[in-house]
């Protein structure tokens, strides 16, 4: 029998809203807000009974701006890391950024950048919070973890997303990186040893990040192809200054390697600071190569060797990856080149 349409009925299938949600757990519209937007503290007791009238009446907030998402921000979102307790970006973002700058502007498009520091709750909370309120058309994703659940959580908002970078894991976005992602650490290994360098240290990153691992594996592997040569491996959490105690270390153990790879430039060059404070000369009782090709590293002394990354370039490759998949993608796709080393004077023959 067809329902009559009283007032009754036509409550009922009318959609709820966020003001239904609040009437009937007994919360304010606010308290409903915050517990789907993750940037309050409301009790576990009335997160539940707030999620429970949500679920009875299929309310989410996803559905509240569905008549936003047809609408185009000509903005594309960047979020970079840095510690909290720093405001600036570090150096090799500021290049990718320029390069992302380069892509965006002379299509009138913004960017829209976001400083945060690492913490995968309050992280997810913030891309949720980005996501429903459409600041964004698309996400350039930097930094990738190994258990990385932005992935996943981008994929249910469905929005365009592309990674810079390599995933741990397959990822249902786009990714942009040269291949083979730890390409130029074989480059610094071979130096090292052509110049009779047989034990030689890598101090690595924070091996949660997917970058840290693959270039510490690329450390291991190149080691791996030459006989008799010794590889020592520590990790750190990319501080500099942890960096630096690693340093002292290695060189005030027994069997010290002649050389020592590190995993960025800023790394490297506080490396290099604790050696010399400590007595030993650069480069001629150890060797020091960083990574990442910073300009910083030819203002040292000695100058810096690094194995040099383009990061304008990669800026330039992410952001035209990311206008493909929006349908705005400016003429070819840029050409990533992979890493190259470039030998200055941190490094030299090993001592006898």
């Amino acid at each position: 029998m067809a329902e009559t349409n009283t007032p009754e009925t036509a409550q009922r299938h009318r959609r709820a809203t966020i003001a239904d949600v609040a009437a009937a757990a007994g919360v304010s519209r606010s308290a409903v807000s915050k517990v789907f937007n993750g940037n309050g503290h409301i009790s576990k007791a009335t997160t539940e009974r707030i999620r429970a009238a949500a679920a009875e009446l299929g309310w989410s907030p996803s559905s509240s701006a569905v008549a936003l998402r047809s609408a185009r921000t000509n903005a594309i979102g960047l979020v970079v890391y840095r510690s909290r307790d720093v405001i600036a970006i570090p150096p090799m973002s500021s290049a990718v950024i320029a390069g992302i700058e380069a892509v965006l502007s002379p299509l009138d498009l913004g960017l829209l950048l976001y400083l945060r520091d690492r913490n995968q709750e309050d992280e997810l909370a913030f891309y949720r919070r980005l996501t429903s309120s459409r600041r964004v058309d698309g996400m350039i994703l930097t930094d990738s973890v190994v258990d990385d659940r932005r992935f996943e959580m981008l994929e249910q908002a469905r929005m365009p997303t592309v990674l810079l970078g390599t995933p741990a894991a397959p990822i249902p976005f786009r990714h942009v990186d040269v291949d083979p992602p730890g390409a130029g650490m074989d480059a610094a290994v071979a130096h090292l040893i052509r110049h009779g360098h047989i034990h030689i240290a890598y101090v690595g990153g924070d091996e949660t990040r997917v970058a840290a691992h693959i270039r510490r594996q690329a450390f291991d592997e190149s080691v791996a192809q030459h006989d008799g040569i010794v590889g020592t491996v520590t990790v750190t959490s990319y501080s500099p200054d942890e960096a630096a105690q690693e340093t002292l270390r290695l060189l005030r153990s027994p069997d010290r390697p002649t050389a020592v790879v590190y995993a960025s430039d800023p790394m490297a060059m506080a490396g290099m600071r604790a050696a010399k404070l400590d007595g030993f000369r650069v480069p001629e009782d150890v060797s020091i190569v960083g990574f990442d090709g910073l300009p910083m590293g030819e203002w040292v002394e000695p100058q810096l060797s690094t194995v040099k990354r383009d990061g304008v370039m990669r800026g330039r490759a992410v952001a035209w990856e990311i206008l493909d998949v929006l349908g705005m993608a400016p003429g070819e796709r840029p050409e990533l080149h992979a890493p190259e080393l470039v030998i200055r004077g941190s490094t030299a023959r090993a001592p006898k």
